[in-house]
C-alpha cells in the first residue's frame, strides 16, 4: 500500500490510494454538551433525501444515546473488537508533549501506535482475498432501530450497587448518558472509497465531500463493510449504495432561501438544529494535506488552534472531518477511547472558556450560511463566576458582553450576536390575538 500522513494519529500510515487532497475540506463541529436528542436534524435529513422505496432504513443523519445506543447497533464496539483481535494489547497512544499548548500540528493529540483499519485488514484473511479496510457487514436486525436504548443511562439501566440514584454532579456522573449526533465524516482517507472495487466512490476536489457515482456502483456492499462508522448504506430497491452527500447544492450556494447572494450555506441537518450544537464550514487544505492557517475561521480556531473539538475515533485512521466537543459529565476513559487523548484538555477549556472562546461558542446556529471569518467587538464586563474545574479546583471566570460577528464567503456580515442574551419586555397594552 502507499504511505500517507495522518495528522490525527501523528504518523504516516498505509492507505490503498496515493495521497491527494482537495482545495477546501467540508468539516463540522458538534457540541455534545448541548445536544438534547430531539432528532430534528435526523428528520430534516430524512425528509429531504431518503423518502423513497428502499430507503426506509436509511438514516444518513442519526442521533444515538450512548453508551448503549448505536445505528447500526454495536457498530463501534464491533470495530473496536476487530482491531483488538488483530493487534492484541497494541491499540495505544503515546501522548508525550500533546495538548493545546504543546501539541504540534503534525501530532496534536500524540501518536497512535496501534493499527488502523487499513493496516489491520490483512490480519483477517478471507476466501475472496484480503479486505482493503477491516470491517464487517451489519445484519438486517442491526439496521432496524435508529436510536435503540434512547435516553438509557448507565447505573439506572443495570442498577449497580452505589450507582443507581448516585451522584449526578460534575465533573463525572455516576449515572450518565449523552446524545451522539452523527453524519458521514467525509474523511480525508475514506474507508468506503478504499474498499470499493468499482472505483465508484470519490472525493470532490473543490470541497472534499465524499460521493458515490450511482452509474458505477454495482451494490457489492464493500463500502458498507469497510466504513468503520457505517455511514454507507445499501439500497435493495436499486441495488446500489447511498450515503450523506453533504447537501452539496447548499455548499455550492444554490439554495437562495438560505443565501440570497449565492454564498455557501450549511447542510439541512445543521440548519435545523434547535439545540444549537452544530457548526459546519470549509477549511483550506495545502497540497501536503495540512490545514491552511486561518485562525479567524471558527472551525480552524476550535479544531487546530484550541483543540477543543476532537475527531470521532481517530485511531480508525480515516482522518474524519467531523469533530466533537466532548460532554463534561461522562467518565474520561470512555471519552478517551471515543475521541482520543485530547479529552482532558478540551473539557478543561470548555469548563471555563476564555474571552475569545466564549464569544466563538455563541456563533453556533447563528445563521444558515457558512462562516468563513469572525470578528469580536469587545464589550463591558458583566459578571464574575466561580467555576469548579474537572480537577476539583476553582477558577474565577470573567464574562464580558462582547459582540461576535460572522462573515460569509463574500465577506458579508450575516451574524451579530452578543454574549449576554438580550431581554425584551412586552408592552403593557393588550393586543388582539392574530389568530
Amino acid at each position: 500500500m502507499p504511505t500517507v500522513h495522518n495528522w490525527q494519529i501523528g504518523r504516516d500510515m498505509s492507505y490503498p490510494h496515493e495521497e491527494r487532497h482537495p482545495e477546501r475540506q467540508f468539516a463540522f463541529v458538534f457540541n455534545l454538551n448541548r445536544c438534547i436528542g430531539c432528532q430534528t436534524c435526523t428528520m430534516s435529513c430524512k425528509s429531504t433525501w431518503t423518502f423513497s422505496k428502499g430507503q426506509e432504513l436509511m438514516w444518513w443523519n442519526n442521533v444515538e444515546s450512548k453508551p448503549f445506543g448505536g445505528y447500526p447497533q454495536h457498530w463501534d464496539a464491533k470495530i473496536l473488537a476487530l482491531l483488538e483481535e488483530a493487534n492484541p494489547g497494541g491499540q495505544v497512544w503515546s501522548t508525550a508533549g500533546a495538548g493545546s499548548d504543546n501539541g504540534s500540528d503534525d501530532a496534536p493529540y500524540g501518536r497512535f501506535d496501534g493499527m488502523t483499519v487499513f493496516e489491520a485488514a490483512d490480519k483477517k484473511p478471507r476466501p475472496d482475498g484480503p479486505q482493503q479496510a477491516l470491517g464487517y457487514l451489519p445484519t438486517d436486525d442491526e439496521w432496524r432501530h435508529p436510536n435503540i436504548h434512547e435516553d438509557t443511562a448507565t447505573g439506572s439501566h443495570f442498577k449497580k450497587e452505589g450507582q443507581y440514584g448516585g451522584s449526578t454532579e460534575l465533573p463525572e456522573h455516576k449515572v450518565w448518558f449523552f446524545h451522539l449526533a452523527r453524519i458521514c465524516n467525509h474523511c480525508t482517507y475514506p474507508a468506503c472509497l478504499a474498499s470499493c472495487p468499482r472505483n465508484a466512490i470519490y472525493k470532490r476536489p473543490e470541497d472534499g465531500i465524499v460521493l458515490i457515482d450511482q452509474s458505477r456502483c454495482r451494490g457489492y456492499r464493500k463500502c458498507v463493510e469497510g466504513c468503520p462508522y457505517k455511514k454507507a448504506m445499501y439500497r435493495p430497491e436499486t441495488r446500489t449504495s447511498e450515503k450523506c452527500i453533504g447537501c452539496f447544492p447548499r455548499i455550492e450556494g444554490k439554495d437562495k432561501s438560505a443565501s440570497p447572494t449565492g454564498a455557501p450555506a450549511e447542510t439541512r441537518c445543521m440548519a435545523a438544529c434547535v439545540g444549537k450544537i452544530r457548526m459546519q464550514g470549509l477549511v483550506g487544505i495545502e497540497e501536503d494535506g495540512t490545514w491552511t492557517p486561518d485562525p479567524k475561521n471558527p472551525l480552524y480556531f476550535m479544531i487546530r488552534e484550541r483543540k477543543i473539538a476532537l475527531p470521532l475515533y481517530p485511531q480508525f485512521g480515516t482522518e474524519p472531518n467531523g469533530f466533537y466537543i466532548p460532554p463534561r459529565w461522562v467518565p474520561r476513559n470512555y471519552l478517551v477511547q471515543r475521541f482520543g487523548p485530547g479529552v482532558e484538555d478540551a473539557i478543561e477549556q470548555y469548563s471555563c472558556p476564555d474571552r475569545e472562546l466564549l464569544a466563538v461558542l455563541q456563533l453556533f446556529r447563528g445563521g444558515q450560511q457558512i462562516i468563513f471569518r469572525y470578528e469580536i467587538e469587545q464589550g463591558e464586563k458583566v459578571a464574575e463566576v466561580e467555576v469548579t474545574m474537572p480537577d476539583g479546583t476553582t477558577k474565577t471566570q470573567e464574562i464580558f458582553n462582547d459582540t461576535v460577528l460572522g462573515f460569509n464567503k463574500f465577506d458579508e456580515e450575516f451574524i451579530r450576536i452578543t454574549v449576554e442574551e438580550p431581554t425584551f419586555e412586552r408592552p403593557a397594552e393588550m393586543h388582539v390575538n392574530s389568530i
